[in-house]
């Protein structure tokens, strides 16, 4: 419990997210009639009151009228209450990783009449909370989500009773924010035991520690289009230096020539007719692992499902949130992605939740050509490291990744 200037704070800790109706209410809030009790009472105080007339009985007129007083005053005490209250949920960013903590804030705004106390059911609480008067005026609440994709988040309800509950009211809980783009986890590159390579050399499959990303062809007579712009480079020749953007921003910016992307470690996600959705859930975190493994050490391609062109992501990172986001909304579709018919100048590495890669893929790329799959017991091949649940081998003529994996 920590303590706000003005509002109290109680956090209901992480959980893990799963879609379904708000947590359910008390069986004693659960009339489905706002003011159900309140008039059954009044009701119950008039028949009373009715009782004592016919049968000239003053006993009943004391409790008749009660029942209609207590009715009354319950009504308007909740009126009161619920006079200017508000319940507002302040969601957390756009977009979240999967498994990482997503901050939730729950507040209750007191009205200006009268204190406010009542009940709250949220999709996002194992069970209800009660919330104003003694307990707390603000939660703070640690979701996780165990998917990828847009999540929705439904609102909650706020449940305001008096203090006997014989009446009752329920205010929406205002929220902002509702819809939330989970991104595919993004996980270590681990060494595989007896996966090859010297030992200490990193990831050396092919017993030197050689990079993957260092499997580029030299570019040099290639390096004839502009691919695009970034920022300059200390060290860069100066014939590299875009001189019209940098007359127009103030700030220096170089050329990228079309051989640094060409060239460059080529990952390809495969989605076509996984065996399940975990098994395609692990391809994209394996293939998200590895193309910003390979970006982080010198720049790496990524072709995702639908797109006709990889995207290329620099060291600088630039590109790889929008990458991100991309990756997370990868869907299973019938049809493989098709590899250019040209050879890639870099290494290619083929990511799919199946295990049999197209046979076109051993000779995809000049460099070397390695698949990324599901772990498979029965498969002879000896893998060289695993992320996000998979396994990668060889296909052909393959280098290691540059910068080493966890050992």
């Amino acid at each position: 419990m920590t303590a706000a200037p003005s509002l109290k704070m109680r956090s209901s800790g992480c959980r893990r997210f799963e879609p379904g109706p708000p947590a359910s209410l008390p069986a004693s809030l659960m009339d489905p009639r706002p003011g159900g009790r309140a008039i059954g009472a009044a009701l119950l105080g008039c028949l009373l009151f009715v009782a004592a007339l016919t049968f000239d009985t003053v006993s009943l007129y004391v409790p008749g009228v009660a029942l209609v007083i207590l009715a009354v005053v319950a009504a308007l005490w909740v009126a009161l209450v619920a006079s200017g209250a508000k319940v507002q949920r302040a969601a957390g960013p756009h977009t979240v990783e999967e498994e990482q903590p997503y901050p939730v804030r729950i507040e209750l705004k007191r009205g200006a009449l009268a204190p406010v106390s009542g009940e709250l059911s949220d999709p996002l609480l194992n069970e209800p909370i009660a919330l104003g008067g003694r307990a707390a005026d603000r939660v703070r609440i640690d979701v996780r989500f165990a998917r990828r994709g847009w999540r929705t988040i439904e609102p909650g309800r706020f449940v305001i009773t008096d203090p006997l509950r014989i009446c009752s009211r329920e205010l929406a809980v205002s929220t902002s924010g509702t819809h939330v783009l989970v991104l595919p986890r993004v996980d270590p590159l681990v060494a595989a035991p007896g996966g090859g390579g010297a030992k200490g050399s990193g990831l050396g499959i092919d017993g030197g520690g050689r990079a993957l990303s260092r499997g580029r062809v030299d570019g040099s007579v290639a390096e004839l289009d502009v691919d695009g712009l970034r920022p300059y480079r200390e060290g860069a020749p100066a014939s590299r230096i875009h001189w019209p953007a940098v007359a127009r921003g103030g700030d220096m910016v170089e050329r990228r020539l079309t051989a640094e992307s060409d060239s460059a470690p080529l990952v390809v996600l495969d989605a076509s007719r996984p065996p399940s959705d975990d098994a395609l859930d692990a391809a994209v975190r394996a293939a998200a692992s590895v193309c910003l493994h390979l970006a982080r050490r010198g720049g790496c391609a990524c072709l995702v499902p639908g797109d006709r062109r990889p995207t290329y992501v620099a060291r600088d990172l630039a590109a790889w949130p929008a990458l991100h986001a991309r990756l997370a909304l990868v869907v299973a579709c019938a049809t493989r992605t098709r590899l250019s018919s040209a050879r890639h100048a870099g290494a290619v590495i083929w990511v799919s939740a199946r295990l049999d890669p197209p046979r076109e893929l051993a000779r995809a790329a000049l460099g070397g050509v390695w698949a990324i799959r599901p772990v498979d017991e029965s498969s002879a091949a000896r893998p060289v490291f695993t992320v996000a649940g998979c396994e990668a081998v060889r296909v052909r003529g393959a280098v290691g990744l540059r910068g080493g994996v966890a050992a």
